[in-house]
């Protein structure tokens, strides 16, 4: 008999091995009309606060630490950045820009957060976003434009607090239950709460199980 515990260890093995090759960055689109054609792979997007990580979780989930652009300045992904892994994987991950505060002109900034809004509604090949939240400061106003948006899509979506090696775990504990409580009023988003840490590489095994499970929920 198979146990919840075996099912576990073997997403997260399976996981492991989808991400064990080379990954590599295929394209960067400014626009929607610049983005890459679907080539029936599904797409997993990372979206965020800017700022929040989403480039060194890119990183620490590939074990490539070069791979995704990392800044201590806000706002310097301002395009959406594609990254493949092997030959005929089934998988492309997707940076998008950060939102909230950016270094850049107003109008650039509003720009972008309307390409990440039109991304989000528009992409049939999305199958999931990962929305990012700082675990020492959790969901914020600005966060709510993008939950919105995703709860009127057709796009499953998650959320992961990163940083989470930056407080102490019971304060860790209470940032996660304080959001979960919060997604109660967004019945399209993901129950449960994913914790990582980029740095310490605390639940990148539980990140790439679900990204292993989903795609055996699509068939791929």
């Amino acid at each position: 008999m198979t146990t919840s515990a075996d099912a576990d260890e073997r997403l997260i093995e399976k996981g492991r091995r989808l991400f064990a090759q080379a990954w590599r960055f295929t394209h960067a689109s400014p626009s929607i009309a610049s983005l890459p054609p679907m080539s029936g792979q599904i797409e997993i997007a990372f979206a965020g606060r800017s700022n929040v990580g989403k480039s060194s979780l890119i990183n620490a989930l590939t074990g490539q630490n070069a791979l995704a652009r990392t800044s201590h300045t806000p706002g310097r992904t301002q395009e959406l950045i594609f990254f493949e892994g092997p030959a005929n994987a089934p998988l492309r991950l997707v940076d998008m820009p950060g939102y909230g505060y950016a270094a850049a002109a107003k109008t650039k900034v509003a720009s972008w957060t309307e390409l990440i809004h039109q991304f989000l509604l528009g992409r049939s090949s999305l199958a999931r976003v990962y929305v990012l939240i700082d675990a020492r400061h959790g969901l914020k106003e600005v966060d709510q434009d993008i939950l919105k948006t995703l709860d009127k899509s057709a796009v499953s979506y998650q959320l992961v607090l990163t940083k989470a090696d930056q407080i102490k775990s019971a304060e860790l504990a209470s940032r996660i239950t304080e959001t979960e409580a919060a997604l109660a009023r967004h019945p399209a988003a993901f129950p449960q709460v994913l914790a990582t840490s980029s740095r310490s590489g605390t639940g990148m095994p539980e990140l790439r199980a679900a990204m292993a499970r989903l795609l055996e929920e699509r068939g791929a």
